[in-house]
């Protein structure tokens, strides 16, 4: 099939979502919170609940979105590249529906070899009409390179090549995905064992929005613990993806007043990271 090439410059949606405290809850237990029935309560528990700001990631990747927005992509080669998430305002409120417009910004050909990145810019609003945050995220088609389209920008975040000033490590439960998948991204990479392995993986593979929801954690304990609210950018690029049972480890570096440059790699092995040119702001 022809990657749709007119199809850049459209906006798609609204894409709505309701959502309330459960919905939340879910999010987080995908994330990782509270996976030894203690650390993170603050996201599970709904007395205080606070909201993990991942949260925000999500409705531009759900499968609603990423189906409907079709360019003429394979399905079976789409992997999530990478995400730069800004918030407007904080996010408190626990329960009211999410509304989110969708712009296909650009299509790029990063080879034959290499696939396509596509890359979208969600603008979502709440009940009232008021904006929450944007997500500029980016998709990669691993099957659908050189298609004569035009060459992806650069991007570059420096990694300071000093020892990080803080380090969280964290294992992931080999059914992370499983809870994760339910929060809306229902691709079968994720669950269906014989579909990883068609597609070159040894075992499913855990959504990047839910081990990047780790490192916010990770994040937020370190710099901001028990204000979620007051982040207002997370960016990163998936450089490796991520199989279930893995320990990973949270790397981050103060690079001024309310800036903090991350990665996210493998605590055992020397591997690409999993995450990678990372920045966190708050205020």
């Amino acid at each position: 099939m022809a990657i749709k090439m007119e199809m850049v410059g459209q906006t798609f949606g609204p894409f709505e979502r309701d959502y309330d405290f459960r919905d939340l809850i879910l999010f987080a237990l995908g994330c990782g919170a509270g996976v030894d029935g203690k650390t993170d309560l603050e996201y599970v528990y709904e007395k205080d609940l606070k909201i993990l700001p991942m949260f925000a990631a999500m409705p531009i990747v759900d499968s609603e979105v990423t189906k409907t927005i079709d360019y003429g992509y394979n399905y079976a080669g789409s992997l999530h590249w990478g995400f730069d998430l800004q918030f407007h305002k904080p996010m408190t409120k626990l329960s009211g529906k999410l509304s989110t417009h969708v712009l296909l910004k650009g299509l790029y050909d990063r080879g034959a070899d290499k696939g396509l990145l596509a890359q979208h810019i969600g603008e979502t609003y709440d009940e009232t009409g008021e904006k929450i945050f944007t997500n500029e995220s980016w998709d990669c088609l691993i099957y659908d390179g050189g298609f004569g389209g035009p060459k992806p920008p650069k991007d570059i975040v420096e990694i300071p090549e000093r020892e990080p000033d803080y380090e969280i490590e964290e294992r992931i439960p080999e059914n992370q995905a499983l809870i994760y998948r339910l929060s809306g991204d229902y691709h079968p990479q994720h669950i269906d064992w014989e579909y990883a392995k068609a597609n070159g993986q040894m075992k499913p593979i855990l959504h990047a929005v839910s081990f990047a929801g780790v490192a916010c954690r990770h994040f937020i304990k370190t710099f901001i613990p028990g204000e979620p609210e007051r982040l207002t950018r997370f960016k990163t690029r998936i450089t490796a993806s991520l199989l279930p049972g893995a320990t990973l480890k949270t790397q981050m570096w103060k690079m001024g007043e309310n800036k903090v440059h991350f990665r996210v790699i493998d605590a055992y092995t020397q591997a690409k990271p999993y995450l990678n040119f990372g920045i966190i702001e708050w205020k």
